[in-house]
C-alpha cells in the first residue's frame, strides 16, 4: 500500500486497498485503545484525478471525523485524528461539494483503518473486511465542486428487504421504477437493504444505482453478520460494500445525520443461522459524534436525523427491539434545533411529535417531528400477486407498499410525501364500508369478494349501523378528515387505533399467499364514523377530505348505493 491514500471517483485499487477506502461500522468504530494518530488532506480535485496534484488546493474549515471526535481542516486543508487499530476516517461532506461515487452511484468518503481485518475466527458467512495493513502517512479526501440550491427534494426508502433474487426484482419493477425521474438530489435507504442474505448487495446497488443519484445507506437488523458475538463486528459485511454505518455530510444547507442505532447482542439460538438479537440503542460513541457536529454546525441550520429503528412506534412502545432505548439522548442534543428524523423497521408508517425526553407532546403542541416511512416490501413481499406477478404487499397497518419524499425548501422548512410504489395503489386514503358485523369471518369465505364486502350496495335498513372507515395512508395525530354525503353539511370523523378491515380480510383470504409471521395490526391513521340513518335509498356521491400533517388538502369519495327499504328524503347526485 502507498504511504498516500486519497479516495477516487471509482474503485479502481484491487483488493485490500479498495477495501480501505471503505469505513468502519458504528458498533465497532475506534474499538479498543488509542494507538497512533491520522493525518490527511482534504482538497478540491479540479483535475479529476482521484488524488491531490499540484492545481489542486485544499479545502479549509471541513469536518473529518474518526467517529467519535470531529476535527476542522486547517487553512491547507489538512486534519488530525487520533485512531485506533479498528477506526474509520471519513470527510463531512460540505454544502457546494460533491463526494466521488462509484459506477453504482454510492458515494465513497472514507477510509478504514483495520490492519487486520475482520476476525478469521469469527467464520463470516459473507465475506468481510481484508487486512489494510499500516496506516498511510496521510489519508486524503478529494472532493469536487457542486451546485447546490437551498430547493431539493431526497427520496427515502427503508426495509426493500428483498429475500431472493425474485424479490429484488420486486423492489427493481415498483419502488426504484417509479424513483426514475423524480428530479431528487440523492436518495438513501434507512436500513434492511436487505433481508439476510448479504451476498444480494451487488445486484442490490446495480438496480438502484440506475435511478442516476448518489444513494446513501444505513444498515438495519436484517443487514448484520450474525456470527458475530456483538456488535463490535456485526457491519463488516455492511462495512465493505458501502461503507460507515454511521456518518454526517451537507447537502444545500442542511444537516444530515446517519445513525447506526441496531445495537446487536448476539445470536437468537445459539445458531447464527436462526438471526440474532438487537435492540434499537444509538450508543455512547455515536451521540458524542453527533455532539461533536452539532458544535460546530450553525443553530439555526435543519437537521435531519436518519436510523432504522424508530424513536418510538405505535407498535409496542415499550419493546426494545422497536424502539429506541436511548432516544432522549439524543432529543437532548437537538433540543432548540430546527430538526426532523425519520426511521423504518416497523412496517407502518407513523408520525410522532416527541420532547427531549422521548415522549408525545400533548396534541398541537411542538416537538420533534419523528417519522416512520413506509416500508418498500411493505408486508414483507406478502400477498396475491397483482397482474404483473409482484406480491401486492399492503402493509399491516394497511398502506400500500412504497416509498417518501422529503422536500426541503429555502434550506429551512421541510415536508415529505408518500408515494405508492405499485401502479394499481395511487390514492392517498382507502375508503371503507363497513357495514357487516362479522367481517373478519367473512373475509375468508372464498365466495365473497372483498369489494363487496367493504362497498355497496348497502341494505338502506343497514346504512345506519354502518362504519365509513378511511385509512389516509401517510396520516398521523395532526391529520383531520371529513365526509359529506351529496351536498349536505360535512360531517368530521374520529381518529382510532384499530386495524385495516381491507388488509385483514386480504390476509385471511390470502393466507397461502403471505409470510407466516404477517397478520393485520392496529395503525395509526384510522378514521372512522357512524353513517346517519335514513338516507333515501339510490345511488349518491360521499366525498372525504383528509389534511395531512403539513396541511396539505387531500380529497377522494366514493359512489354510497342504497338499496331497498324505506327511508327519510335525501338529495341524490
Amino acid at each position: 500500500m502507498s504511504e498516500r491514500m486519497t479516495l477516487t471517483r471509482r474503485e479502481t485499487v484491487a483488493g485490500a486497498a479498495a477495501l480501505a477506502l471503505l469505513p468502519q461500522g458504528a458498533g465497532a468504530q475506534g474499538a479498543g485503545p488509542v494507538t497512533g494518530q491520522v493525518t490527511g488532506i482534504v482538497y478540491e480535485d479540479r483535475g479529476g484525478l482521484g488524488r491531490q496534484g499540484p492545481g489542486d488546493p485544499g479545502i479549509p474549515d471541513v469536518l473529518v471525523s474518526n467517529g467519535r471526535e470531529v476535527a476542522r481542516t486547517d487553512a491547507e486543508g489538512r486534519y488530525t485524528l487520533p485512531v485506533t487499530d479498528e477506526t474509520v476516517i471519513f470527510v463531512i461532506k460540505p454544502t457546494g461539494y460533491a463526494l466521488p461515487c462509484d459506477a453504482d452511484n454510492i458515494p465513497r468518503f472514507s477510509y478504514i483503518h483495520q490492519p487486520a481485518g475482520s476476525p478469521a475466527s469469527l467464520n463470516l458467512r459473507y465475506r468481510g473486511i481484508a487486512p489494510t495493513g499500516p496506516l498511510p502517512a496521510s489519508v486524503d479526501f478529494g472532493l469536487t465542486r457542486s451546485e447546490e440550491r437551498g430547493d431539493f427534494d431526497v427520496i427515502l426508502f427503508t426495509d426493500p428487504q428483498p429475500e431472493s433474487h425474485a424479490e429484488l426484482g420486486f423492489v427493481r419493477d415498483t419502488a426504484v421504477t417509479r424513483a426514475l425521474g423524480l428530479g431528487a438530489a440523492f436518495g438513501m435507504t434507512t436500513g434492511d437493504v436487505l433481508f439476510d442474505d448479504l451476498s444480494l448487495y451487488p445486484r442490490q446497488n446495480r438496480i438502484v444505482g440506475r435511478v442516476g443519484i448518489p444513494w446513501f445507506h444505513i444498515g438495519g437488523n436484517h443487514d448484520l453478520n450474525f456470527e458475530a458475538p456483538d456488535a463490535r463486528h456485526s457491519r463488516e459485511t455492511f462495512k465493505r460494500v458501502f461503507g460507515a454505518p454511521a456518518y454526517a455530510f451537507q447537502y444545500g444547507g442542511v444537516l444530515f445525520l446517519m445513525l447506526d442505532n441496531v445495537n446487536y447482542l448476539g445470536a437468537a439460538t445459539g445458531t447464527p443461522a436462526r438471526g440474532g438479537r438487537y435492540e434499537g440503542r444509538i450508543g455512547e460513541r455515536q451521540l458524542a459524534f453527533v455532539e461533536a457536529v452539532l458544535r460546530e454546525t450553525p443553530r439555526d441550520r435543519l437537521v435531519v436525523v436518519a436510523m432504522h429503528v424508530p424513536l418510538l412506534t405505535d407498535m409496542d412502545p415499550d419493546s426494545p427491539g422497536i424502539n429506541t432505548v436511548d432516544r432522549a439522548a439524543l432529543l437532548r442534543l437537538l433540543a432548540d434545533r430546527l430538526s426532523f428524523s425519520v426511521a423504518g423497521h416497523t412496517h407502518t408508517t407513523e408520525h410522532h411529535y416527541l420532547d427531549a425526553s422521548g415522549r408525545r407532546v400533548a396534541e398541537g403542541a411542538d416537538g420533534h417531528h419523528h417519522h416512520v416511512l413506509t416500508a418498500v416490501s411493505g408486508s414483507w413481499w406478502s400477498g396475491p400477486a397483482d397482474r404483473r406477478g409482484i406480491a401486492t404487499a399492503d402493509s399491516r397497518d394497511g398502506t400500500p407498499h412504497g416509498f417518501h419524499v422529503l422536500s426541503i425548501t429555502g434550506a429551512a422548512t421541510y415536508t415529505t410525501r408518500y408515494v405508492p410504489a405499485s401502479d394499481d395503489a395511487g390514492r392517498q386514503m382507502r375508503i371503507l364500508l363497513e357495514s357487516q358485523f362479522h367481517t373478519d369471518d367473512l373475509g375468508r369465505l372464498p365466495e365473497t369478494r372483498l369489494n363487496e364486502l367493504f362497498g355497496s350496495p348497502v341494505p338502506a335498513e343497514s346504512v345506519g349501523a354502518t362504519d365509513l372507515v378511511v385509512n389516509l395512508f401517510d396520516g398521523g395525530p395532526r391529520s383531520r378528515v371529513r365526509y359529506r354525503i351529496a351536498d349536505g353539511p360535512w360531517q368530521a370523523m374520529t381518529r382510532v387505533r384499530r386495524t385495516d378491515p381491507f388488509v385483514a380480510a386480504l390476509y385471511a383470504r390470502f393466507a397461502a399467499s403471505k409470510k407466516s409471521w404477517v397478520k393485520a395490526e392496529p395503525s395509526s391513521h384510522i378514521w372512522t364514523a357512524r353513517l346517519p340513518a335514513g338516507v333515501t335509498p339510490g345511488c349518491h356521491r360521499l366525498t372525504v377530505e383528509a389534511t395531512d400533517e403539513y396541511g396539505r388538502l387531500h380529497r377522494d369519495g366514493m359512489v354510497l348505493e342504497l338499496s331497498g327499504g324505506e327511508g327519510m328524503p335525501g338529495r341524490r347526485t
